[in-house]
């Protein structure tokens, strides 16, 4: 599929799946006597608690771990995320004024929920990401979709290759693992850099995407998050079911909260957003609290350990609305554990056999010169033999056909 095709698709995410984000623009008022960084934290370890985030903590909180936020671009001086971000480059430079500042709402928001580390008196305030101690590495690949350069990014061929690029420059800088809270449609150059992603070990995860219904049925695939090897996250609601907005396909692998969730935004506000951008999030977490426990376990292993350890898995173990369930952060990282401490398998044992065993040793048979020399002889000699018995047969055979032929003319008519 062409870039262009990928800009256009994008378009329709940046709407829908990217930036489902609405800016927080009414809290219950001061007569709760709670400030906003209050009120978010309290929401925030609600959501936390309903994927048994807190209870992995005694394992790891993220440390030595960076996250790639392919993403719009994370503000590095969030109260919530100060310290904790690495900014890289901006795939989507040149679309907006040369004197616009950036929003940075979506990528903050996303930053703030795999890797926020508090803030107030002793961090006791704001956003908590499932992986607090994480790093963030914000690869800025798409703009938010209020920037008055949103349209030229999508018309502009320039800007194809934002997102593989941005996947390739996180390889090469250190992350373990990459969210990608974004979508669109299919392209080479995209599959390649996935591909050369998880060959370097890197766990990618990324939004299923947003454009199913309440009455469910199929969705199209939206990508990356419909390339094998990534992990594919559907939203669900508070009660664990699929929220009526999330992609309902085969790609889903499994699902998180992704309905009215608090996430941290630049300049020290806050927002409220609903969306599988946030549900991939939380995966992304998960992911890194597993990489920072157990580093030497594959993307194909982290994968695994999420899956297998899911609380409200469907009927039958699978479903293409929540995958094979809701993220479970303590009980992935007991599953990868065990995972870390099988020992891997590599073939047969040196003592093993594929047969009866042989007695003594092997036994050498030895060949001789002359005895093979006559055998060719004898050989050759026959297949002379029968080349010219074939050929007198032949030409017997020639001989007759002529006196036959000879005969037939001479008869009277």
């Amino acid at each position: 599929m062409t870039g262009a095709r990928w800009r256009g698709l994008a378009a329709r995410c940046a709407t829908l799946s990217l930036l489902c984000v609405l800016l927080l623009a009414a809290w219950p008022d001061s007569a709760s006597a709670q400030t906003v960084p209050q009120l978010v934290r309290s929401a925030d370890m609600s959501v936390l608690s309903e994927i048994d985030v807190p209870a992995a903590w005694a394992t790891t909180k993220g440390s030595g771990v960076t996250v790639a936020v392919l993403d719009t671009g994370a503000d590095p001086t969030a109260p919530d995320l100060v310290g904790s971000v690495t900014v890289g480059p901006n795939y989507a430079a040149g679309i907006d004024p040369p004197d616009y500042q950036l929003p940075l709402l979506h990528g903050t928001y996303i930053a703030s929920i795999i890797a926020g580390h508090g803030s107030g008196p002793g961090d006791s305030e704001g956003m908590l990401g499932v992986a607090p101690q994480a790093r963030i590495l914000s690869v800025r690949v798409v703009p938010d979709d209020q920037e008055p350069g949103f349209a030229i990014y999508n018309e502009n061929a320039d800007y194809d290759n934002a997102v593989p690029n941005g996947i390739r420059y996180a390889v090469a800088h250190g992350a373990s693992v990459i969210n990608m809270s974004l979508g669109g449609g299919d392209s080479r150059a995209l599959r390649q850099a996935v591909a050369g992603a998880l060959a370097h070990g890197v766990v990618i995860v990324a939004s299923a995407g947003n454009s199913g219904t309440a009455g469910g049925g199929f969705t199209s695939y939206s990508y990356p998050a419909s390339i094998p090897g990534v992990i594919s996250v559907a939203a669900v609601n508070a009660s664990g079911q699929r929220a009526s907005f999330s992609d309902d396909n085969s790609s889903v692998v499994v699902a998180a909260p992704g309905v009215d969730v608090d996430g941290a935004a630049a300049g020290g506000q806050y927002v409220e957003g609903s969306g599988t951008s946030p549900a991939s999030a939380f995966v992304a977490g998960v992911a890194a609290l597993i990489r920072s426990a157990y580093p030497r376990l594959t993307p194909v292993q982290v994968m695994q350990a999420i899956v297998t350890s899911t609380t409200n898995r469907p009927t039958g173990g699978y479903s293409p609305g929540v995958g094979f369930g809701e993220v479970d952060a303590d009980a992935a990282l007991t599953a990868a554990g065990t995972l870390a401490d099988t020992p891997a398998a590599h073939g047969r044992a040196g003592t093993a056999y594929f047969g009866p065993r042989l007695r003594g040793p092997i036994v050498v048979v030895p060949r001789d010169p002359t005895r093979i020399a006559v055998a060719a002889a004898v050989a050759l000699a026959a297949v002379i033999g029968f080349l010219a018995a074939a050929a007198a047969l032949i030409a017997t055979a020639r001989r007759r056909r002529r006196k036959a032929a000879d005969l037939a003319i001479g008869e009277p008519a």
